[in-house]
């Protein structure tokens, strides 16, 4: 009898992401999964006490899977580095439909809204208080209707409702970022 193959939790999450990213946050079952991987469910459970312990694993490993989208957007130069941000997240969405959605598209009724807030977020923030001298407070409010926006674009290209070409994208996304930031400094007067 030939030996058992071991198959390790980094396999099993790392098989469902490609799935997920083929065949959408759906198909992310136990049956499925060990389907898709050509084995049983046993390694699963074995490694996982609930699917809900392996999706959260599987969001983790997307949510690197983004970070890479924003590190590679910065890093072109391209746009000044809070806009990268922001062409980052749409990237992501444009390519990555299935990922986003599972990432960005959920039902979080149930999430500490404290949590909504994360890492990128704050760096984000301290680009936009850098870029435009605004302090903590007015930075947040401000990025929150810029992220709004920016998600709303996201969602349209990751349900492919509306095609839209990157230099629109950041035309776009320059004249909403302008006219907000002229409406945050008239308010000062």
């Amino acid at each position: 009898m030939p030996p058992k193959v071991k198959i390790s939790k980094q396999d099993i999450v790392k098989a469902s992401v490609c799935m997920v990213r083929e065949k959408g946050e759906g198909s992310l079952n136990a049956r499925m999964l060990a389907n898709y991987m050509g084995c049983s469910t046993q390694p699963i459970f074995s490694n996982f006490s609930s699917m809900e312990e392996l999706k959260e694993e599987v969001r983790k490993a997307i949510y690197e899977l983004y970070e890479g989208y924003l590190k590679r957007e910065a890093d072109t130069n391209q746009y000044p580095p809070y806009k990268a941000s922001g062409m980052g997240y749409i990237r992501f969405a444009k390519e990555e439909k299935e990922l986003f959605k599972m990432l960005f598209m959920r039902d979080r009724s149930k999430e500490d809204i404290e949590n909504h807030f994360d890492i990128s977020t704050q760096q984000s923030v301290e680009l936009l208080k850098n870029a435009t001298g605004f302090d903590e407070e007015k930075a947040n409010r401000f990025h929150l209707e810029m992220w709004i926006y920016v998600h709303g674009i996201a969602t349209l290209l990751a349900t492919s409702y509306l095609p839209l070409e990157w230099e629109a994208i950041s035309s776009i996304l320059t004249d909403a970022y302008q006219g907000m930031r002229q409406r945050y400094f008239s308010e000062e007067d």
